[in-house]
Order: structure tokens, then C-alpha cells, then sequence
């Protein structure tokens, strides 16, 4: 199977870090409180010139391996839909964390996504919240059935994870690409806010030089990582950095000169 799209990417993609949401294992500050704060944080990706946004349940850790309860799919639709009513110059994506793709197709069906990130599409990574496999052909069988148009986002060899034995990043890619039909491929660092090994980008556009790549975490403005097509920006958006404040406008603002130089620099 080959890529699904060679559409371009939103070059910038803001995270929209849930609060935890009510019926989740930590204590939630409410609903209400949680859509306040993801439109308040959506409003500031616009302002500070985000392409898009990625809306993930990430407070909501430890999070489930499998799939997530169905109040959980209820409430993030329901912020979902107000972060589009809010902000819908922005583009969506959704994230239902770990790695439960299929309930976030559900909601990008919903509120007019346009693309999904899934953890784990193929082979099997043991995580912290143990051993997760890829369910490619379920998540695809459910594409066609009710969001034939929403992009999937796929990580290779995920942050928080380790392959379940010896894996090539090259084949895990192709395999991604070509046998689970991702249309973008995602790279991260070990961890939340860890930059991304030069050497592993460097390779994936050297062997798949039409591939569609995501820079998926440790992005900063001083260190923009060569040869990508778009770049989730998360930790460093945050005021002082810190996830469990709001967005700063002004870190936004850098962020997206930072990018807009780096592309000028390839072209």
C-alpha cells in the first residue's frame, strides 16, 4: 500500500494539552474548565500564527494502553467542538493518548479534523503502560468507514517506548508508510521535550526522500530540526516552558519566525 497523500502539512502545529478531564484517573478541574483553557490556548496559537493545533487527553496520564473509556471520547469532542467554534481558521488534529486511533477517528469524524496521530501503527513497543501493538488494518478498515478524508500521523519508533526486539528505523518507516498506510511519518526524541537525533532525519529523507516528515517533540526556536515538513511544537510554547500553564503568545510568536526562517533557509 502506498501513502495516502502528498498534500502539503501545516508547517506549525501547536499542542492543546488537555487539563485532566472528568472520569480520567486524576482529579479533574471540570469540564467547563478544561474547554476554558483549550480555547484560551487555541487563541493564542492563532494569534501567534500556528498553522494547526493537536488536541491530546494529556492529562489524563497514566494513560490506558488500549482503548479509552467512553466518557473520554465524549469530553474531548466536546472541547473539540468548542476550540472549532472558537478558533476555525485553525486546523485540527487529535491525539486520544495512548494510542487508541480509533476513537480518535471517531472525533475527527466529528468535528471536522483533519488528521489523526497514532503512537503505534505497526509492530509492537513496550511503554510504560506495557507491551502496545499496531491495529493498522482495524484503524484503516474504520478510515473508510466513516473518515475516509482524516490524515494519519504515524510515529516511528515512539518517544516513552522501546521495540518489543531488535528493530531497523528504516524498515519500521517503510512499513508504516507502505504495509500501514500513514500518510505522514512522525519523529521524536526519547522523551516529552527531547530533541530529535540529526542522524535519524537524515537518514529517513536520504532512503525515503518523498516521505512526508514530522518533527514530534523537542523543538525549540534556536534548533530547527533539517529536512522536515512540519514540526509539533508543544513544551516550549508553554509559559516558562511549564506544561501546566497556559500558552504564551510571545514563545508562539518566536517559534513561528524561527520556522518561517528555516524554510527560507531550504528554499
Amino acid at each position: 500500500m502506498t501513502p495516502q497523500s502528498t498534500d502539503a502539512l501545516p508547517r506549525f502545529v501547536g499542542v492543546l494539552h488537555l487539563l485532566p478531564l472528568p472520569g480520567g484517573p486524576r482529579p479533574s478541574p471540570g469540564l467547563q474548565a478544561c474547554v476554558d483553557r483549550a480555547v484560551q490556548d487555541a487563541r493564542t496559537l492563532v494569534e501567534g500564527g500556528a498553522h494547526a493545533a493537536i488536541l491530546e487527553n494529556f492529562g489524563d496520564a497514566p494513560f490506558t494502553a488500549t482503548r479509552v473509556e467512553a466518557c473520554t471520547v465524549a469530553y474531548m469532542t466536546h472541547v473539540a467542538l468548542a476550540v472549532r467554534a472558537a478558533c476555525p481558521e485553525l486546523e485540527l488534529g487529535i491525539n486520544v493518548l495512548r494510542n487508541d486511533g480509533r476513537s480518535a477517528l471517531a472525533i475527527a469524524s466529528a468535528v471536522g479534523a483533519s488528521f489523526i496521530r497514532i503512537n503505534v501503527l505497526v509492530g509492537a513497543m513496550v511503554t510504560d503502560q506495557g507491551l502496545i501493538t499496531g491495529e493498522a488494518r482495524e484503524l484503516l478498515m474504520e478510515r473508510q468507514r466513516i473518515a475516509p478524508k482524516v490524515k494519519i500521523w504515524a510515529d516511528v519508533l515512539v518517544k516513552h517506548a522501546v521495540p518489543l526486539g531488535p528493530q531497523d528505523l528504516i524498515q519500521v518507516a517503510k512499513d508504516s508508510l507502505y504495509r500501514g498506510g500513514a500518510d505522514a511519518l512522525i519523529v521524536t526524541g526519547s522523551g516529552t521535550g527531547q530533541p530529535i537525533d540529526p542522524t535519524t532525519l537524515k537518514r529517513l529523507r536520504s532512503e525515503l526522500p518523498g516521505c512526508l516528515l514530522v518533527a514530534g517533540s523537542g523543538v525549540v526556536p534556536e534548533n530547527i530540526p533539517p529536512a522536515i515538513d512540519s514540526a509539533i511544537v508543544g513544551t516550549c510554547l508553554h509559559e516558562e516552558s511549564d506544561i501546566s500553564r497556559p500558552l504564551c503568545v510571545h514563545r508562539v510568536q518566536i517559534m513561528r519566525a524561527a520556522l518561517d526562517q528555516a524554510a527560507n533557509n531550504v528554499n
